[in-house]
């Protein structure tokens, strides 16, 4: 999980060698982080990017959207339905193109991943 400030640093450093606008990239970036944010699994009252499932967001030239992401556990119920909750959420941010949602593995998730939210969320500390 990425913290505002490297979020911003991310976003400042993809604009330097993107065809993107840098104020586009910085919108697109958190327009994607508050959609991940509306997506739940549903058997944790936590969003998926305050859970720290999040790896990766990679937006591209032609605003394609990569996204690496993890499961709390390779047996997780939800391992279906989750990427393609998270591929449509990310698809319906304005100026997203094709959106590709890929799960990894490595770095297994942890709960040291989840942000202070959800922490207090699920009584976690």
């Amino acid at each position: 999980m990425t913290d505002a400030t490297s979020e911003n640093k991310t976003a400042a450093d993809a604009a330097k060698s993107s065809a993107l606008p840098q104020e586009e990239i910085a919108r697109l970036t958190d327009d994607i982080i508050a959609a991940l944010k509306t997506v739940y699994d549903p058997e944790i009252p936590a969003d998926i990017y305050e859970l720290g499932l999040i790896y990766r967001v990679d937006i591209a030239d032609d605003r394609a959207v990569t996204i690496d992401m993890t499961l709390t556990t390779p047996n997780c119920p939800s391992a279906q339905e989750l990427p393609t909750m998270v591929e449509n959420a990310v698809a319906s941010v304005a100026g997203v193109g094709e959106v590709k949602v890929n799960i990894v593995w490595d770095p297994p998730w942890d709960q040291t991943r989840m942000s202070d939210e959800a922490r207090a969320t699920l009584n976690m500390w």
